[in-house]
């Protein structure tokens, strides 16, 4: 029987979904990070079938979210948005440190995928973590600084931002330091996914679908890297992309 346990590592709040048989066992493991305004128990279907193949799950809430969502207006939530990224990705160390020390990761294989601010989490993540070896990135974008860029723009058009343009400027350096598409060469031809609906109005379909065809020429094995994009489709993932992100990780974790 497939179990949910709520644990906190470190100061994060988690679901962690498995074989209620396996719990104390080593497992391969996928971390799993939700949308911008979403929560940890929205990716619970996905996190369930990944558990009946034998895998460990760990959902996260990202900051400002789930359970730890203060009562903050909303620009200052939108406009903490790449700081609750680059904060995901310093979290996903402590989740990776808390596997080690506990002993519940089997043989290093640990993965870690995301749709939306988690799929541009998942992006960022492995140019900072080797010890990835496979991620999938459901409608997310590999290039944070353009759309970055892009975002502060559109937040500048409806009125002055509360940050000075230091700040910003500083933002972007930072950024540079996770972006994917600046340093593609850090993937090391590891096992990626990428899934996008052609007509996604939210984060630019362009953006992941450019940086695959690039990505693609630098691996040897053409079938380690994939992109599925559905027509017609908008800034929500599908059930097809569910079951293709189990499919993934089934054939690479």
């Amino acid at each position: 029987m497939i179990g949910i346990y709520k644990e906190k590592i470190q100061s994060i709040p988690c679901l962690i979904i498995l074989d209620n048989d396996k719990k104390d066992q080593a497992l391969p493991t996928v971390t799993f990070y939700h949308g911008f305004t979403s929560a940890k128990e929205h990716n619970l279907p996905l996190a369930y079938l990944l558990a009946e193949k034998g895998y460990r799950v760990i959902l996260p809430d990202s900051m400002y979210h789930g359970e730890r969502e203060p009562d903050v207006p909303t620009l200052k939530k939108q406009i903490s948005f790449w700081e609750i990224v680059m904060q995901n990705v310093q979290e996903l160390q402590m989740i990776k440190n808390y596997l080690d020390e506990n002993q519940l990761l089997l043989d290093e294989r640990f993965a870690v995928a995301g749709t939306s601010m988690g799929g541009i989490t998942t992006s960022a993540a492995l140019t900072q973590y080797p010890w990835i070896k496979t991620a999938a990135i459901l409608m997310g974008s590999p290039k944070i600084t353009t759309f970055a860029k892009t975002l502060v723009e559109s937040f500048k058009k409806m009125g002055n931002l509360p940050v000075t343009d230091e700040m910003i400027e500083s933002m972007y350096e930072r950024l540079e330091e996770m972006d994917l598409s600046l340093q593609p060469e850090k993937l090391h031809e590891r096992p990626l996914l990428f899934w996008h609906g052609e007509n996604d109005s939210v984060v630019p379909f362009d953006h992941s679908y450019t940086f695959f065809e690039e990505a693609i020429e630098l691996y040897t094995n053409k079938e380690n890297i994939r992109f599925i994009k559905e027509p017609n489709t908008d800034h929500k993932v599908t059930r097809y992309a569910v079951l293709e992100t189990v499919k993934w990780f089934d054939t690479h974790l």
